[in-house]
């Protein structure tokens, strides 16, 4: 189909796409702002892009724009059907999925253009979850991804050992991948504006091959799930006898707390389990 495709408020009206609560929608219409996301996310004609939630397609038209290939997972019928329209202007670069992000098998979506880039403004109420399958996918999966979360999660996410934010999301996430923070935006960005902010984060590869993250969930899982114990006694039940070797191996004091251990010691302590 030849020329550009409705405008997107035409599409949101056509198709009555007031966001669901229940589904965790803050749409994006500023196209300023998606384009921004678009650039934050290095996207060129070569990628291929995962996009999670794509509602009516505001980030899914600065994607395209760009020449890249996209596969957008959508839960909702109501946008599929609309989406449907922004396919007809590209049907060799916009692949629409209609499924649940959380069970859906993204090798098989994907096929032989995995690894991919991830970009996508997460539902929020799903958006850690799904980070942490992608992190435990790893390398086969994606090469980056450039994701919207809710401020209070960037800043958990990026929170230094320490901190208050500091906790078992912040050592997955830095042990499985190199975060940053691209800028952040406010409520009034967003239709229906959520009650607090938003901000982009940047996940990039590591050249360092990481250890197994379902081990290291269940460390910090026992770690931080006891977070005022002292790791002697908190990590206890998961390692039993080997718990001062393992401590010492990863030069962690028997006294230390969860939050005051860094990354690399919680992957030392996930390879000695």
């Amino acid at each position: 189909m030849t020329g550009d495709p409705p405008p997107l408020r035409e599409i949101i009206e056509r198709y009555g796409l007031g966001a669901k609560k229940s589904l965790g929608q803050h749409f994006l219409f500023d196209l300023n702002i998606t384009r921004k996301i678009v650039r934050a996310a290095d996207v060129s004609e070569a990628d291929s892009v995962l996009e999670i939630g794509p509602g009516p397609g505001g980030l899914t038209r600065a994607l395209l724009e760009t020449g890249a290939r996209v596969f957008a997972v959508e839960r909702d019928r109501r946008c599929v059907d609309a989406l449907g329209e922004l396919k007809a202007h590209h049907p060799d670069r916009l692949f629409v999925i209609e499924a649940d992000a959380l069970s859906a098998d993204e090798a098989a979506i994907l096929g032989d253009a995995a690894p991919v880039k991830i970009i996508a403004n997460l539902p929020y109420n799903i958006s850690t979850e799904l980070l942490v399958k992608w992190l435990k996918a790893g390398p086969a999966l994606w090469r980056s991804m450039a994701l919207m979360f809710q401020k209070e999660v960037a800043d958990r996410i990026l929170a230094a050992p320490g901190s208050k934010t500091y906790g078992r999301l912040s050592v997955i996430a830095q042990a499985a991948s190199l975060p940053s923070r691209a800028f952040d935006l406010p409520a009034r960005a967003f239709t229906p504006p959520p009650k607090v902010d938003s901000a982009v984060v940047l996940f990039n590869r590591p050249v360092e091959p990481v250890c197994d993250i379902n081990t290291l969930e269940r460390v910090t899982q026992a770690a931080f799930g006891q977070r005022r114990k002292m790791l002697r006694s908190s990590l206890k039940p998961l390692f039993g006898d080997r718990l001062a070797d393992a401590l010492k191996a990863a030069h962690v004091e028997e006294t230390a707390r969860a939050e005051d251990v860094a990354v690399a010691q919680f992957m030392k302590l996930a390879e000695s389990l």
